[in-house]
């Protein structure tokens, strides 16, 4: 017993990454991981921010990779990196290549994000600081998926707003275009978090850079 108690633990990692780093930043760092220790047991859940912040408190993850505007406070938080943030449309659209104004966005559909994720956070905060919600758009649909978003726009079924790595490989071979808003440049930051007082925080941190 006092053998197996001082065996070392098999290393064991669990990871929440919002969905614009899980699906497009952090492959590197997770096949570094996988590389450099073969034997350990890891876990990656991609979820929307809110979920991630929940399942962190609970204890079912050591850190998460978030995205938007959360209680700091209540966290160990270190930047991970700033992002872009803007609009795409159907190359050939009238918004393509141009910085619009929020009353030329009423005219569009409006592809969003479900509530609760750092994306739909980050538009609706630009919003508010024009005295608008979504709720000044007549035509506004939520869709979870990254992928569906962006092949409807291509299609010409509506606008969306994303962080540059979620449409980067569209808008370089032109299944995509860039939009703006006028007056109103919107960007965000991508955070580490993990609860206080982790003993672990400070190797979690090296890693991830």
């Amino acid at each position: 017993m006092e053998e197996s108690m001082m065996a070392p633990k098999p290393l064991s990692l669990r990871i929440g990454a919002s969905k614009t780093i899980g699906e497009f930043v952090v492959a590197s760092k997770v096949e570094r991981f996988l590389r450099d220790y073969p034997e350990a047991s890891f876990s990656l859940i991609v979820d929307n921010t809110q979920v991630l912040l929940r399942m962190l408190e609970a204890g079912k993850l050591d850190f998460v990779l978030v995205e938007g505007f959360f209680d700091g406070s209540r966290y160990e938080t270190t930047l991970y990196r700033k992002e872009e943030f803007f609009g795409i449309c159907p190359p050939g659209h009238r918004f393509a290549g141009r910085a619009i104004s929020l009353t030329e966005l009423e005219s569009e559909r409006i592809l969003i994000r479900e509530p609760g994720s750092g994306t739909r956070a980050i538009f609706e905060e630009a919003l508010r600081r024009e005295n608008r919600t979504l709720k000044s758009y007549p035509n506004v649909a939520t869709i979870s998926d990254f992928s569906t978003i962006k092949s409807l726009v291509a299609d010409g079924w509506g606008v969306s707003f994303l962080y540059a790595p979620a449409a980067s490989k569209e808008l370089a071979c032109g299944k995509l275009a860039r939009f703006d808003l006028a007056g109103l440049p919107m960007s965000g930051v991508f955070s580490f978090v993990c609860l206080k007082d982790n003993l672990f925080a400070a190797d979690w941190i090296e890693w991830m850079r």
